[in-house]
């Protein structure tokens, strides 16, 4: 007996397995493009979270020096060298007896005795060919073959660095990228004659350690082209910019082309923290009555407690008295006898002098400058930090008042004598790195005519910052 198919259930059957069918390439395609976005998102975030983690270990420092300058300039690297936390090397031309490594004091970097660079020509006339040596410090850290290194930093002997802060604004970065970070003088004429798109040295300048191996591969044959520049920064800028590479500017470097009194530049510093310091040697004292190493000794006091806000600076008014008042953070607080737009109260006071005479652009700088008042009795009261510290209420720093033989009057600020100030530790995340905001601050109701009490914080959403 023959059994036959009724044709109904045959085409039920077929329809039922091309639905099925269906459904599974449509599930194996949504998975596939599931599990790719799902990969991307990963790699995306691996990127960011290795990024974010960027500590101090992967960071190596490449210091050049001699064996001259060295015994003057290393009480400098006291100051910033974190020993069994940073790598690197004092890159000198040679070693004297008692600076061969096993006498090395272990508070500095170890010193390295640079490779010879006689081979090389340099034609800059009244020039110093030392600056080969120095430009070959980038190919030879490179060659020191550290492991898991995520940026190299350079810098000269006396460059003064600031670590934490180095480490908070290169985790904005990513470190497989080609990035080459730094920034240009303060001074114009500088700026011009050596290149405004040119790291200066001496302010220091990071290289993310993907460009750095290859920068070091090609560098010696690169360097042979430009016998005729000056320094050694020019060099690495121009071996850079043959690679394609141009300057993310990050304004927390230094150059400092100045003499002086550093004090306008310091107290009107750019919301971003505060990376190098350069040239010392040729500036006065940063605090009043102190001398060179005690005055950023006395600086980092106050980096030691908060890094991140070393020089920030924050502008508020007392309103009883229509004074203006400007926070530099761990430095000094200015108190203007006024009331003044907050555009004017940012701009940095001419306390300074050129760096070097010449024509009209020696005096031109690269930032908004005020000339000071010719009164000194009409200038504003300063404030120079006195001491700091921390609990876990907050952060208090005293700031005392600089004493100049002037009358005072009732609404003088000069009647005032200690300055202080209440924060809380700054600690800012990667969106505020990349996307920064001034703080607000609040003037305090005092007990005591001559104290002045002033509150830091975030500003609310839609707060502005002016004389109300």
């Amino acid at each position: 007996m023959q059994l036959l198919h009724s044709p109904t259930k045959t085409h039920s059957f077929l329809g039922f397995i091309l639905v099925s069918t269906s459904f599974g390439v449509v599930y194996l395609l949504v998975s596939l493009v599931v599990l790719r976005t799902s990969k991307l998102l990963h790699v995306h975030s691996s990127s960011q979270d290795v990024s974010a983690q960027t500590s101090l270990d992967h960071l190596v420092f490449g210091i050049a020096s001699s064996k001259n300058s060295w015994p003057k300039r290393k009480e400098y690297a006291k100051l910033w060298w974190k020993p069994n936390q940073m790598r690197g090397c004092v890159f000198v031309d040679s070693l004297t007896a008692k600076d061969q490594p096993s006498n090395n004091d272990t508070s500095l970097p170890p010193l390295c005795v640079s490779q010879n660079t006689s081979h090389f020509r340099y034609t800059y006339r009244g020039g110093y060919r030392s600056a080969i040596r120095v430009a070959r410090v980038v190919a030879e850290t490179v060659a020191l073959n550290h492991s898991d290194v995520r940026w190299y930093v350079f810098g000269d002997d006396d460059t003064v660095f600031f670590p934490e802060n180095l480490v908070k604004t290169l985790s904005k970065y990513d470190h497989q990228l080609w990035y080459y970070i730094g920034t240009h003088s303060e001074s114009y004429e500088q700026s011009r004659f050596f290149g405004f798109g040119m790291a200066f040295g001496g302010a220091g300048f990071a290289i993310s350690s993907s460009l750095a191996k290859v920068l070091a591969k090609v560098f010696d044959s690169c360097i042979e082209r430009y016998p005729h520049l000056y320094g050694s920064d020019g060099r690495v800028y121009s071996c850079l910019a043959e690679l394609g590479v141009g300057l993310t500017h990050e304004p927390g470097f230094h150059q400092v082309d100045l003499q002086g009194n550093m004090f306008g530049l310091l107290a009107a510093h750019p919301v971003t923290p505060l990376l190098s310091l350069h040239h010392m040697d040729y500036t006065d004292p940063i605090f009043p009555n102190m001398t060179r190493p005690q005055a950023i000794r006395h600086l980092f006091d106050a980096v030691n407690v908060d890094s991140q806000r070393i020089l920030q600076q924050t502008i508020c008014y007392d309103r009883w008295f229509s004074w203006t008042i400007s926070v530099s953070w761990g430095y000094a607080v200015q108190v203007f006898p006024n009331h003044m737009f907050l555009p004017d109260a940012l701009k940095v006071q001419q306390t300074f002098k050129q760096w070097k005479k010449g024509n009209v652009f020696a005096s031109a700088y690269t930032f908004n400058k005020q000339d000071l008042h010719p009164d000194p009795c009409k200038r504003p009261t300063i404030f120079y930090l006195d001491t700091v510290s921390s609990s876990k209420n907050g952060i208090m720093s005293n700031y005392s008042k600089y004493y100049q033989n002037c009358t005072n009057d009732p609404a003088s600020p000069r009647k005032l004598e200690v300055i202080k100030v209440v924060t809380h530790k700054l600690d800012l995340d990667i969106k505020k790195l990349q996307a920064p905001r001034r703080h607000c601050c609040d003037v305090l109701p005092s007990t005591a005519r001559d104290v002045m009490e002033i509150a830091i914080r975030e500003c609310k959403e839609d707060e502005l910052i002016y004389m109300h």
